[in-house]
């Protein structure tokens, strides 16, 4: 069965760039547009997408406002791929926190972006870690908090998954079974109130507990 992938996007000409990538792929289909984010939640009703590739930046409801009403009124929702023109825009940050699960440069080779969809639907590994850590850098409190809350092992598979490693690489690091592994990183998800990895890393960041680096 292919995956289902809503584009929103304001210019027609990206949305047709777009759809001609995701569309060359036989496990890809585009099953419609929009051109701004006040459509989303009607199409995303009709059309049941698997992803949404969404536009950071539109004229009415922006990619921010959509992800978050999106991923806060509908049950079981799609997720969410932010499309931006600058990997450092804040407007990127702010849509990664309202729960986007990842971002992608429109400038991004094909098989990049096609790349990207499937990670996200994996569920396996952060898009883009260093660019996330260069926007956390503007944002980042004056004192680290501990999130005690977390075991010892927890906050080690944090500070990983906020490298950008993916479970089997975490795996890899810590010598533990790949199993174990997602068991540390769900329990992370649910102690952070994170949708998905993407998210809990941004909330490290915010917490203070990974410091950006470089």
């Amino acid at each position: 069965m292919s995956v289902r992938v809503l584009l929103v996007d304001d210019e027609r000409l990206i949305r047709a760039g777009l759809r001609a990538i995701v569309d060359s792929e036989p496990d890809l289909t585009v099953v419609g547009e929009a051109s701004d984010g006040a459509e989303v939640p009607g199409l995303v009703g009709q059309l049941r997408p698997d992803v949404v590739l969404m536009d950071v930046r539109m004229p009415a409801v922006d990619g921010i406002r959509a992800t978050e009403h999106l991923l806060s009124t509908v049950e079981d929702p799609p997720k969410v791929i932010v499309v931006t023109t600058f990997e450092n825009d804040d407007y990127v940050y702010d849509a990664l926190l309202a729960g986007a699960s990842g971002f992608l440069l429109k400038r991004a080779r094909p098989e990049e972006i096609v790349a990207g969809i499937r990670t996200v639907l994996a569920g396996d590994s952060l898009l883009f870690p260093a660019a996330i850590r260069g926007m956390a850098a503007r944002r980042a409190p004056g004192a680290a908090a501990p999130l005690d809350f977390l075991t010892e092992r927890e906050r080690d598979v944090l500070r990983l998954m906020a490298a950008g490693l993916s479970n089997g690489e975490i795996a890899a690091e810590l010598f533990l079974g790949l199993q174990t592994v997602k068991t540390h990183v769900g329990n992370v998800l649910s102690k952070l109130g994170a949708r998905d990895r993407t998210q809990a890393v941004i909330r490290a960041y915010e917490s203070g507990f990974v410091r950006p680096t470089g």
